[in-house]
């Protein structure tokens, strides 16, 4: 079946810190895909992350091979910071004014974490990358959200709150006010600075970037595995955050004690680190017994493909969804923009 005889599709995972493309069609066959930076709306402005969009699929075309003679059935675009509704129609109407294919939809990035992480109809997925948000759902087809705006709406535990974190207790540590702790070498080994406060100074005058500071969050369960005790507190508050929206959104939906899938996903809770499981399986066991938590194992991009194969095929379970799993796993992004 060549190209021609199937729809073509565009699919979009878009998170804080890398974006993944995928063209394909809907036999599941995948002909590209390509990676770059963030595409957040909270990071580059709305308009802006339209654009890096359009540029992408573009990227992703000529990767394909497809050119412009190829029209495109569907763009599925799932974004980190498409979190308000007003933001989210914001984005949708301009996407769909730059007739990119003939349904485009843009939504927030944990709907392609869900997706890819269970079929189950009562499931709840927390995403902890630079930042933390959660989505559920139940048989019955409502859904929980959080407005995932930072800590003005509550938020904490994600991959910079954690960095940030390493650095409190480090700085604290160096000058007296805090407990000892591993994590003073282990800041300046990552800064490559002579003290803690030499890399704070840094990062307040612009010498280091700010992205270094989520680099700092495998030295926090290192440190936390080593029997740190600051680290050790800080890997356990992450917990409960994954705890807390957990149980909220499990009784908005209704799911008490039942069974219910609970997915964990984002560059941090992907990597299942053994500090965070110790902590969190124990408290998810307690809590809902029987319900079954599971990091995700495979990239989020698939859920915005699958999002995409389900509307023009019709069903959620195919061979076509098969291939389309496989292809991807068997594949590495090709970087681009950088």
């Amino acid at each position: 079946m060549g190209v021609n005889e199937t729809r073509a599709f565009i699919a979009v995972d878009g998170g804080n810190s890398k974006t993944d493309v995928v063209a394909a069609t809907d036999d599941g066959r995948v002909h590209a895909y390509v990676r770059t930076g963030t595409s957040s709306p909270h990071r580059l402005g709305y308009r802006e992350s339209i654009d890096l969009l359009g540029k992408l699929i573009e990227v992703a075309r000529d990767e394909a091979g497809w050119g412009s003679e190829v029209p495109l059935a569907r763009v599925d675009a799932l974004l980190a910071g498409a979190d308000l509704p007003v933001e989210v129609d914001r984005l949708n109407a301009d996407a769909r004014s730059r007739g990119w294919a003939e349904s485009v939809r843009v939504e927030n990035d944990t709907f392609a974490l869900l997706r890819a992480g269970t079929g189950d109809r009562n499931a709840v997925a927390v995403i902890c990358g630079a930042g933390m948000n959660s989505i559920g759902r139940n048989e019955t087809g409502e859904w929980s959200r959080f407005p995932a705006l930072g800590p003005i709406t509550g938020d904490w535990g994600g991959g910079e709150d954690l960095g940030e974190a390493a650095l409190f207790h480090a700085a604290r540590a160096e000058d007296g006010r805090g407990p000892a702790t591993v994590l003073c070498a282990a800041v300046c080994a990552h800064f490559g600075t002579g003290s803690v406060e030499e890399a704070a100074i840094g990062l307040h005058l612009g010498r280091f970037e700010r992205d270094m500071v989520h680099g700092l969050v495998p030295h926090l369960f290192a440190a936390a595995d080593a029997g740190d005790s600051c680290a050790e507190a800080v890997v356990e508050r992450q917990a409960e955050e994954v705890m807390a929206m957990v149980r909220v959104s499990a009784s908005r939906l209704g799911l008490g004690k039942g069974p219910f899938t609970i997915v964990g996903g984002g560059g941090v809770l992907a990597a299942a680190p053994a500090a965070l499981r110790r902590h969190l399986e124990p408290r998810l066991a307690a809590e809902f017994p029987l319900a079954k938590y599971q990091a995700l194992d495979r990239p989020p991009v698939l859920g915005a493909a699958w999002s995409a194969l389900d509307v023009l095929t019709g069903v959620v379970e195919s061979p076509a969804h098969e291939r389309l799993a496989a292809e991807i796993a068997g594949r590495e992004p090709l970087r681009v923009f950088g």
